[in-house]
């Protein structure tokens, strides 16, 4: 199944940061969405993920309509995201991080809680699935350790752990590169990479364009709201008004 969205619009005071915004990400794959500041990139995330509530529009995954579904509905459906501010509890163990991210644990349940009905056996499972992503992020040997101890780019790879403990198909990453040294960079891109590979579809949120040209499979090119380009790095990045205008 994939995302798509049909006229979506939406204003803060009056400014449209969405407008008449139609699109349809393909099934699999890495997208890129690129801009300026303010073109509408994070609102779109935060729309398609339920944090925000369109002014107008609708959008989908398959044919089941999500426009006015909260967040933890959406994030059940398979669709989960990470934010330019990470929102790890800092002073909660790394593990425990990833294994809150887990869904519809059993233990939420007032009587499961109460009778631990099979609770036990649940947080085995989620103990090992959450060390299975620690050790795909490359952060199992800092399982133990307080997220808040972690360096940023350490935290980025948690908020991916996290992210990929809700077992969504569908991955939204605003800006997983952003502010971390380049070696930190080629680690979080090969990881997608190995994502996409794996099956997920993954759509990020950049500004580095090198990081757009090494993974993206398509490139959607956004300003004032709407999409004004789409296509492949190699024919979206090449066209000077896109360069000049909008990344450079």
């Amino acid at each position: 199944m994939n995302l798509r969205c049909e006229h979506l619009s939406k204003s803060f005071d009056g400014t449209r940061a969405l407008s008449d915004l139609t699109l349809e990400f393909p099934a699999s794959g890495v997208v890129a969405i690129i801009g300026p500041n303010g073109a509408g990139k994070t609102t779109l995330i935060n729309v398609l993920t339920g944090f925000l509530n369109p002014d107008g529009g609708r959008f989908f995954l398959g044919e089941r309509e999500l426009s006015r579904l909260p967040a933890h509905k959406i994030a059940r459906l398979g669709v989960a995201r990470t934010f330019q501010d990470l929102r790890l509890i800092a002073q909660v163990p790394v593990l425990e991080n990833v294994m809150l991210a887990r869904p519809n644990q059993k233990g939420e349940g007032l009587l499961r809680a109460l009778f631990r009905v099979g609770v036990a056996a649940e947080e085995r499972r989620n103990y090992e699935e959450a060390m299975r992503w620690l050790e795909f992020v490359g952060l199992g040997a800092a399982a133990s350790q307080m997220a808040g101890e972690l360096s940023y780019g350490q935290q980025k790879l948690l908020t991916l752990a996290c992210c990929l403990a809700t077992d969504a198909k569908i991955l939204l990453l605003d800006e997983p590169v952003a502010g971390v040294h380049p070696e930190m960079v080629s680690k979080i891109l090969d990881l997608m990479v190995q994502l996409r590979d794996a099956g997920k579809q993954i759509v990020f949120i950049e500004h580095d364009i090198a990081s757009v040209r090494r993974v993206a499979d398509l490139v959607i090119v956004m300003d004032q709201g709407r999409v004004i380009a789409q296509g492949k790095p190699a024919e979206v990045l090449e066209r000077p008004e896109i360069m000049e205008a909008y990344v450079a």
